[in-house]
C-alpha cells in the first residue's frame, strides 16, 4: 500500500493469492465465495475438481468441466468457482475509485461465440445495495455489466425511481482470443456519479447518473449466465469449462 503526498491518493495492491489454497493462513486476502441459503447453510462457489495454481504473482484456476449448478436460484447457478476479497473498497465521499487488473480467459467446449455459456469474470460488488459492477471475458467477446441483484441474504433497498433489480449488459465482439491477457479497469467517480470500464487503456463503456455506491468487495470467477428452465431447473452445465488467470490487481482511492 502506498500513499501520494498529502494523503490524497492511496494505492492498494490486492495480491497474496496463496490464501486461496492455504486455508490456515492468518488474515487471508481471498476466500471462497458464497451466500447463505437458510438454516445456517452456505452455498459455496467451488468446483470440487478445480485446478488452482498460484505462480509468479498470478492466480490461475481451471474447472473443466463445470459441474456445480442450482435448480432454484439463478444467482447460485451462475457462478461455478469464485473467490471474494476479504476487504471492501469504497471511493471517498466526493472522490474516485479505480480498480485495475490483468485477466485472461480460455473457454473449453462451450457453444461457439456464446459468451454466457462460459466466461471468466471480475467484479466490484456492494452487497449492501445489491450493486454489481463486472467485466466478463470469453475466447472472443468481452462484456461490461452494471446491475442491481437480489443477492441471497441481502435486503436490497427500493429506489425512488426505476427497477429495484436490473442487469445492463454491453457486449464487445472479437476483442480477445483464448488465453490472451488484457489490462482492464473499472473507474468510479463518486462525486460525479459516473462509472467507466476500460480495456487496454481504451474506454469500453460510460454510465452516468449512477446512484451512490458504497464499499464493495472484489470477486474473481468462472461463470455462466443461462436462465433456469421451468420444470427443469439448471441447464448451465453440458461439459464445458473455463480456465481463468488474474494478476496485478490494484485499487486506487483518490480524495476530492
Amino acid at each position: 500500500m502506498t500513499r501520494a503526498a498529502g494523503d490524497a491518493r492511496e494505492v492498494i495492491e490486492v495480491g497474496d493469492f496463496g490464501s486461496v489454497v492455504s486455508a490456515d493462513r492468518e488474515n487471508p486476502t481471498w476466500v471462497p465465495a458464497g451466500f447463505p441459503v437458510g438454516a445456517g447453510e452456505m452455498w459455496t462457489y467451488q468446483e470440487p475438481d478445480a485446478v488452482v495454481v498460484v505462480q509468479d504473482g498470478r492466480l490461475r484456476v481451471g474447472a473443466v468441466p463445470y459441474t456445480r449448478h442450482h435448480d432454484q436460484v439463478q444467482i447460485l447457478d451462475n457462478a461455478k468457482h469464485m473467490y471474494f476479497s476479504t476487504r471492501a473498497f469504497a471511493a471517498p465521499e466526493g472522490g474516485r475509485l479505480r480498480v485495475e487488473w490483468t485477466m485472461a480467459a480460455q473457454i473449453v467446449n462451450a457453444r461457439e461465440r456464446d459468451l454466457y455459456d462460459g466466461f471468466v469474470s471480475f467484479h466490484w460488488m456492494d452487497l449492501s445495495t445489491g450493486t454489481a459492477i463486472d467485466l466478463f471475458a470469453s475466447n472472443e467477446i468481452v462484456a461490461t455489466v452494471y446491475a442491481r441483484l437480489p443477492f441471497p441474504g441481502v435486503n436490497v433497498p427500493r429506489p425512488e425511481r426505476g427497477p429495484r433489480y436490473f442487469s445492463l449488459f454491453d457486449e464487445f465482439a472479437d476483442r480477445t482470443r483464448a488465453g490472451e491477457p488484457h489490462a482492464y479497469a473499472i473507474a468510479y467517480d463518486r462525486g460525479a456519479g459516473v462509472l467507466e470500464w476500460f480495456m487496454d487503456g481504451e474506454r469500453l463503456k460510460r454510465e452516468t447518473r449512477v446512484p451512490d455506491i458504497g464499499a464493495g468487495i472484489l470477486a474473481l470467477g468462472l461463470m455462466t449466465e443461462k436462465d433456469l428452465v421451468p420444470d427443469k431447473g439448471s441447464v448451465s452445465c453440458h461439459g464445458q469449462g473455463a480456465v481463468g488467470t488474474w494478476s496485478d490487481i490494484r485499487v486506487t482511492l483518490e480524495a476530492p
